[in-house]
């Protein structure tokens, strides 16, 4: 059996994304078999397939691989909060990334990193309401060509949102993406 997942405060369940999941293989950075891994490529110089949660969390992929899951310029900016350096640093080198159409972006909100929850399609905005009603805005259209448009949106396909809640007052915010 394997042992419990570590938790990463700004990808709380990297399961339900799909960023992680059940491997019987060997991670090439610790060398051992931990029963899971990360499902996309970290980017580095070269190609590190099956990276385990551990050496995500511990920052040792990273350390030994020059390993990062978050491109930096991606975290924040625009309209969106400014954080830290160290916070944009633990979502670069410690927190697994998610995949997107275009170039990912990390949301940002209250000075901190939000955590991130997982694409979203029309049925997902119909649950977050709040979340919705901020791409409206982000996306400003009209309200006739943001029903057409929500109605678009596809947790599995394209055009997707990517959901986040901010851990400091709970706002649910994230953008939308096509391929």
């Amino acid at each position: 059996m394997s042992e419990a997942l570590p938790f990463f405060r700004y990808h709380p369940d990297p399961l339900a994304t799909g960023m992680i999941e059940p491997f019987e293989g060997e991670c090439p950075c610790c060398a051992q078999v931990r029963g899971y891994r990360y499902t996309s490529i970290p980017f580095a110089e070269d190609e590190w397939p099956d990276l385990c949660p551990w050496c995500i969390a511990d920052g040792s992929a990273h350390e030994r691989l020059e390993a990062e899951f978050t491109d930096s310029h991606g975290v924040g900016g625009g309209s969106w909060a400014p954080l830290p350096d160290e916070v944009r640093q633990v979502i670069v080198t410690r927190t697994p990334g998610f995949s997107g159409w275009q170039q990912e972006r990390w949301w940002t909100h209250c000075s901190d990193g939000a955590a991130f929850l997982g694409r979203a399609g029309a049925e997902e905005l119909a649950q977050y309401p709040e979340f919705a009603q901020m791409l409206r805005e982000q996306l400003t259209l009209p309200e006739g060509e943001w029903v057409r448009f929500a109605q678009t949106l596809n947790r599995a396909g394209s055009p997707t949102a990517y959901l986040f809640q901010c851990l400091h007052c709970g706002a649910y915010g994230g953008y939308t993406d096509a391929d």
